[in-house]
Formats: structure tokens, C-alpha cells, sequence
């Protein structure tokens, strides 16, 4: 195998040094805008949260699915959501993918063998904004819906898989018109106000912001972010899930998804470290581990709760 040529790390660096003079930037302009023009700071602020990295069409774009896995487009809430199955979900019990945010459907090719070999028929999809899906603009509210009705075309899953912000998603979409029967939760997301608190953090929005930002959200898209708080519905769960965070993830801290697992009864948590947010994906570890949850094997922790301790540790 040939080396990679010297020139290579100065472009990573270029790259990089490019990306953070980009980020320095945006957070002075958040900082000044802040103050000078608060409202069109906060709309500015909401279009950047609400859109997804570019990353995402691009890599969907290299992804090589096999040859078995046939691919559809569906018109949902006015945009064009690409589908990807194997098997005949109709005839054989599915699994539903949901991925993550700036993420895309056919991340979770490294899964689709061992499911297959176990019996179910696959289905994944790019959310809007990502993928090859239509829109330019994403939310978690629209992440349930697009998950809902995908789901209710095709009836109750026999699993469902979700990553981060889709972790969230599925959660929030179990109801009496549709429901996943076991669900599996990689880095779930658990908090949308500890999340925009992230956001203002990264970008440098200052504080006084918080309210209109939030309310900006709510007339957007009808729903506060407090109520999609997910220790607010995870009692409500009934059937058996696997949460799986690690201990490393930088994006996701590790206590939403222990979150999960104590207002969930019947769910076990299983942490794992080095594997960050991205790479629990597909980490082998990771699929054996949920393959044996799947088959019955007791994997993970199950996690009391306490009203004395309501999030976190």
C-alpha cells in the first residue's frame, strides 16, 4: 500500500484551519448581532440549527449498498424521502432505521446481513434535509413525523433501531397508531433544551436569547422544546429496549442516554468506551452486543430510578 504524500496532513490542516476561522467568525457575528439585532440574530441562529451539514448528501451519496436492497421514493409532508428496503416487510417481521442528525439511512449498512440472517426485512430512510431526500430544513418534530408516517404505512415494526436525534425520534413516535415492539437507542439524545443550551455554547449566543430562540421553535413547529424532553413520555414505554451509550461521546454526554434507561423500566443499559458519538454506530462490538439482546441474551445493566435524581448523575 502506498503512503500518503507529505502534502496530504498541511491540506488536512489547511482544512482545518479553514473550519476554524469559519466557526470563529459565525460566533462574533452571533455575539454582535446579539446585541445590535437580537431578533434576526435569533431567525439566523434557528435556520443554522435547523439545518443539516452538507455531509450528509455527500456521504450517502459514496455509501455502496448491495445489489439486494431495492430503493423508493415516498411523498411525505410535501418532500421526497428516499427509502431503502430488503425483504418484503410485508411478509416478513421489519426493522425500521433511524438515523441521526446530519446522518443518513444507508449508515446502517454494516447492520443490514446480520438482521437479514435473523429473519427481518429492512427498512431505512433519509430524513429531510439529508441524504437524498428533498428539503433544506430539519427539526426533531420533523424527524417523528417523517419516522411516524413511514412507520404506519408499514405497520407496527418488529424492531427499530435509532441513532442520536433518531434515537429521539422513535422514542417520541410509539404511540397506538404506531409502535416498534423492541427498540434499540445508540447515543440517544434525551434533552432538546440541553441540546440548544449546546448549540448557544458552540456559537456563542448569548443567554438572553434562550426565550425568543424557543419561541421561535414553538411557532415553527407547534411543539416547545420541553415537551420533547424525553424522560417526559419514556415512562410510558412498554416494550423491552437496549440503550447503548459511550462514555467518551463528546456530543451527546452519556447521561441522557442513562437517562433513558432509568425513567424506561423495561430497558438495560450498556456503556461502552473509545467509541465516541459516531463510531457506536457500527462498531461491531455494538451490533453483536444488540444481536444478542435480540435474541433473548441478557446484555447491559437495568438502571433504578430515583425521584431524588432526575437527570444525570
Amino acid at each position: 500500500m502506498n503512503r500518503p504524500s507529505v502534502a496530504q496532513p498541511r491540506a488536512s490542516s489547511s482544512a482545518g484551519t479553514v473550519a476554524r476561522l469559519k466557526l470563529g467568525t459565525l460566533r462574533a457575528g452571533f455575539v454582535l448581532g446579539g446585541r445590535l439585532a437580537p431578533q434576526r440574530t435569533v431567525r439566523r441562529a434557528a435556520r443554522l440549527f435547523a439545518t443539516p451539514f452538507a455531509s450528509s448528501r455527500s456521504r450517502a451519496r459514496n455509501a455502496q449498498p448491495d445489489p439486494a436492497m431495492q430503493r423508493e421514493t415516498l411523498r411525505l409532508g410535501g418532500e421526497s424521502i428516499a427509502v431503502y428496503r430488503w425483504g418484503d416487510p410485508a411478509a416478513q417481521p421489519y426493522a425500521l432505521l433511524a438515523h441521526g442528525w446530519s446522518s443518513f439511512g444507508l449508515r446502517y449498512l454494516p447492520w443490514v446481513p446480520h438482521l437479514r440472517a435473523l429473519g427481518y426485512a429492512v427498512i431505512a430512510f433519509d430524513q429531510p434535509g439529508h441524504g437524498f431526500s428533498s428539503g433544506r430544513y430539519c427539526t426533531l418534530p420533523d424527524f417523528v413525523d417523517t419516522l411516524s408516517e413511514l412507520g404506519r404505512r408499514h405497520g407496527p415494526a418488529a424492531l427499530a433501531i435509532g441513532h442520536s436525534l433518531g434515537a429521539a425520534a422513535l422514542t417520541l413516535a410509539q404511540d397506538e397508531a404506531w409502535h416498534a415492539r423492541r427498540l434499540v437507542l445508540l447515543a440517544p439524545v434525551a434533552d432538546m433544551v440541553a441540546a440548544t443550551d449546546r448549540f448557544f455554547r458552540q456559537v456563542r449566543l448569548g443567554p438572553h436569547l434562550r426565550k425568543p430562540f424557543f419561541a421561535w421553535h414553538e411557532q415553527h413547529t407547534g411543539v416547545h422544546p420541553q415537551d420533547l424532553q424525553v424522560h417526559r413520555h419514556l415512562p410510558a414505554l412498554g416494550q423491552a429496549g437496549l440503550i447503548v451509550h459511550d462514555l467518551d461521546d463528546h456530543e451527546v454526554p452519556w447521561e441522557e442516554g442513562e437517562r433513558y434507561a432509568r425513567h424506561w423500566t423495561a430497558s438495560r443499559l450498556l456503556t461502552t468506551q473509545g467509541l465516541g458519538h459516531h463510531r457506536v454506530v457500527d462498531a461491531p462490538e455494538v451490533i453483536e452486543a444488540s444481536l444478542a439482546f435480540l435474541r433473548g441474551e441478557p446484555v447491559g445493566n437495568r438502571v433504578v430510578s430515583s425521584p431524588n435524581l432526575a437527570f444525570g448523575l
